[in-house]
């Protein structure tokens, strides 16, 4: 995600709230801010995956660890980084 990329979402909103969007825009606006989420979680993973715990015993807990075993224990975190956004409709199970 680049700093253009982000000044065409604002682009595009701005565009929406005057004049409206066409269709291809409206395509282009959800592809960009999937992306810019889906830059957002990795970036986030990157930063949570590098932070250590000292439990109370002494010990070291690495949070990159924790994700994956939770993720190994829960089928439903696999994707979670990846996950539906809240503007997509949840799928009834």
């Amino acid at each position: 995600m680049t700093e253009k990329d982000i000044q065409r979402i604002n682009e595009l909103y701005h565009k929406s709230k005057t004049t409206g969007l066409t269709s291809e825009e409206i395509a282009e606006q959800a592809n960009l801010r999937n992306t810019y989420i889906q830059t957002i979680r990795a970036n986030l993973r990157g930063n949570l995956d590098q932070i250590s715990i000292q439990e109370k015993d002494g010990s070291v807990t690495h949070l990159k660890d924790v994700g994956q075993k939770r993720r190994r224990q829960d089928p439903k975190r696999a994707g979670a980084p990846d996950g539906p956004l809240k503007s997509e409709p949840a799928q009834n199970e």
